[in-house]
């Protein structure tokens, strides 16, 4: 049986030298968290499966993504780095991977010309590309015949739609239909992000989680929302997810990745441990 991949998110802003690493409810009100290399050496001393590291600054004022803040990680850290944020053209992946990345996630580049998941895995290797979708859910069902409709954990109808530019944007887009298109042209994997529940530390968005671990062959990471391990519990046992992204609980030392592992081994979630 596979183990469940435990993944600490960086979400990393460049306004000062050397980056910083930052978390805030639903995309706003950012706290500073520290030095994303040394937040890095930490979480792969720490047991960490993967980690992501988000430039949030790159989409929203078209920054070139942290080449620097890569090599420096890629240096002291020997576990899987998937690099997001602002990506959208096949010279910034290569730059990304070149400087030490393993895999690029892609996100509003994508929703906006979704040939470039499949040109990108073309040249890549679907295993490097990871789509991110960003989702809110709308519970205007009259109107949208056309879309998924999953019942909330309150027995209310809702479809996700996808957002763009970090959730400023809603797009209309259908979060289960985009995700299968995504895999179709050459995503290796989804990372999926509730809007709702991001930086809210009330656990994931469990209904749309499930429907894509449910609907999709490729590995479904959970993101948005966790605040203690039960919520990362919840996310494989009920999400399906096959990988738990988190940031809060980590960067500010609310639990380590090893208690939050053995929590899921006393459950019987397999994880590295």
């Amino acid at each position: 049986m596979l183990t469940k991949r435990i993944i600490p998110c960086l979400d990393v802003t460049l306004d000062r030298a050397g980056g910083c690493v930052v978390k805030g409810v639903e995309f706003l009100d950012l706290k500073e968290a520290g030095d994303p290399v040394e937040l890095a050496k930490r979480y792969n001393e720490e047991g960490a499966d993967e980690l992501v590291f988000l430039d949030i600054t790159a989409s929203a004022h078209g920054r070139k993504t942290m080449i620097d803040v890569i090599e420096r990680t890629a240096d002291e850290v020997f576990i899987p780095l998937t690099i997001g944020g602002g990506i959208s053209s096949i010279d910034a992946i290569r730059q990304i991977l070149r400087a030490g990345a393993d895999k690029v996630s892609v996100n509003t580049s994508a929703v906006k010309n979704p040939d470039f998941i499949k040109e990108a895995s073309d040249i890549f290797g679907a295993q490097c590309i990871v789509t991110a979708i960003d989702c809110r859910r709308n519970t205007d069902i009259k109107n949208n015949h056309d879309k998924t409709i999953l019942e909330l954990e309150d027995g209310t109808p809702a479809w996700y739609e996808v957002v763009i530019y970090g959730g400023r944007e809603a797009t209309g887009i259908d979060a289960v239909q985009w995700a299968r298109r995504a895999e179709e042209l050459g995503s290796g994997e989804i990372l999926l992000t509730s809007m709702d529940r991001d930086g809210t530390c009330a656990g994931y968005d469990l209904p749309i989680t499930r429907k894509l671990s449910e609907e999709l062959d490729v590995p479904i990471i959970a993101s948005g929302g966790v605040g203690n391990p039960q919520h990362i519990y919840e996310g494989f046992s009920i999400g399906k997810a096959d990988a738990a992204l988190a940031a809060s609980i980590f960067h500010f030392r609310e639990y380590s990745i090893k208690e939050v592992k053995e929590y899921l081994r006393e459950r019987e979630i397999p994880v590295r441990l």
